[in-house]
């Protein structure tokens, strides 16, 4: 495909890439591993290629210096209005996640002091309190066979349901799980389909989708209800949300907490989970690793509660997810309407264009990562991962996920917390492509045998 400025269709060709004629042969790769499609097309074409697709002009970016340049220093220049965060919202509504600005900066000030540094104690307690159940039961119990994504979906519910929404959610935690997953499963399916019947359509899928928001909703309106009953504040974050989010007339904007919480609870537990399922699949897989890792543990917390201050001395645990985030980050693309016609190297994308950029490939681009698809969480100890180029699980630029430490410190207490007793071990050695759904998920699961140290 030449870049001289000739049209495909009607988007100007301004960077290589496949030709029309790959991408209709491609369309079932796309479809089964659009993870692989998109490392595939990266390694023929380079870090800026542009897909032949009459309109908008579509671009996969790769390259970190030019992922930074889009997410940090052209952050003025972009939108969320893509197909990605389009299908997302018809979930999570207008909510953080989906949000252009305005309301996005607004929303953002109002939650913020729920994600203070000061607020991660609580976020300790709560780890170590929805770890309670397991810990009684396994060590009660035998060596037995688990499936260990389940269970931290469960773990990270559960801290999500209590440190953000107080005692009101955690009664309704496992079917809120469902709904969640229900709605998030139907959405990438229409993602997926180039044909999607529209939502008024009653097929399975779509009946599925609004069954599922009718759950998430009606589980939000119970909330709120309760709080407009006078129960006594909470402080928590669906206070903050009814004082901060208001009409002119200075009621509640029901709908506008509503998008917030459902975008909180999407966010802050699937993503997490994923990134726990994997660091224990690697940790399997590296049973050195893991030992080293019990071993600190052990040191640094002995056999008691943990504590905020603990955490600073767990550092293989930080390092551990660090590495796992690199390699299977759930937020595995993200994509930005352009605003106006921006210059990347050698490449001039024009204004309306779509950029997809996968943090799946940026973080394992040899530029910047030795070894880029090993195993090696020993290259974050005492190194800020936050300031490495080309690493953005949680985003860059003013969009990076608010909820980033309230995660890190979750994951990193759960897995101290379960290395220092338990072994886990794989089932299966085989290895586990992942399923790029919302996030990256083992599509069978993950089966391990747990017994005590």
């Amino acid at each position: 495909v030449g870049t001289s400025g000739e049209s495909s269709w009607r988007a100007p060709i301004t960077a290589p890439g496949p030709r029309g004629g790959e991408m209709l042969s491609a369309i079932r790769p796309i479809r089964r591993n659009p993870l692989e499609f998109l490392a595939t097309t990266w390694r023929r074409h380079g870090d800026v290629v542009q897909f032949p697709i009459p309109r908008p002009a579509t671009y996969l970016i790769s390259g970190p210096s030019d992922v930074r340049s889009i997410l940090v220093s052209g952050a003025k220049t972009q939108s969320k209005r893509t197909l990605q965060y389009d299908n997302l919202a018809t979930v999570t509504g207008n909510g953080l996640l989906t949000a252009d600005d305005p309301p996005w900066r607004e929303h953002r000030r109002v939650v913020q002091p729920a994600f203070h540094h000061g607020e991660l104690a609580g976020v300790v307690d709560h780890t170590f309190e929805a770890l309670g159940p397991w810990l009684t039961r396994w060590r009660n119990a035998g060596p037995e066979v688990i499936d260990l994504d389940e269970v931290m979906m469960e773990v990270s519910l559960q801290v999500v349901a209590s440190a953000l929404f107080g005692s009101d959610w955690q009664a309704n935690a496992a079917g809120l799980t469902k709904s969640t997953i229900v709605a998030l499963d139907a959405v990438v399916a229409r993602a997926r389909n180039p044909l999607a019947p529209p939502l008024w359509l009653p097929t399975p899928g779509n009946r599925r989708l609004k069954s599922a928001t009718a759950a998430l909703d009606a589980a939000v309106d119970a909330v709120l209800d309760e709080r407009a009953r006078g129960q006594a504040v909470q402080g928590d974050l669906v206070d903050l949300l009814i004082a901060g989010l208001r009409r002119e007339n200075g009621s509640v904007d029901r709908s506008a907490v509503r998008d917030e919480l459902v975008t909180f609870l999407v966010a802050g537990h699937e993503t997490v989970a994923s990134a726990l399922t994997w660091a224990w699949y690697q940790l399997a897989k590296h049973p050195d690793v893991a030992d080293e890792l019990a071993a600190e543990a052990q040191q640094s917390l002995a056999d008691g509660r943990p504590g905020l201050s603990d955490v600073s001395g767990l550092i293989l645990s930080r390092a551990v997810v660090d590495e796992t985030l690199r390699l299977y980050p759930p937020a595995w693309v993200i994509t930005r309407k352009l605003t106006q016609e921006t210059q990347l190297a050698d490449y001039c994308l024009p204004a309306a264009a779509l950029v997809i950029m996968s943090p799946w490939i940026v973080q394992r681009h040899a530029d910047v990562w030795s070894q880029p698809d090993a195993f090696r969480p020993h290259r974050f100890v005492g190194v800020d991962a936050r300031g490495q180029a080309g690493y953005l699980p949680f985003g860059l630029g003013p969009r990076i996920c608010v909820g980033r430490d309230f995660a890190l410190t979750e994951a990193v207490i759960v897995l101290s917390v379960l290395a220092r007793e338990f072994r886990f071990e794989l089932t299966d050695a085989g290895a586990i492509t992942p399923l790029a759904s919302v996030t990256l998920r083992p599509p069978e699961g993950l089966a391990v045998r747990v017994s005590r140290r």
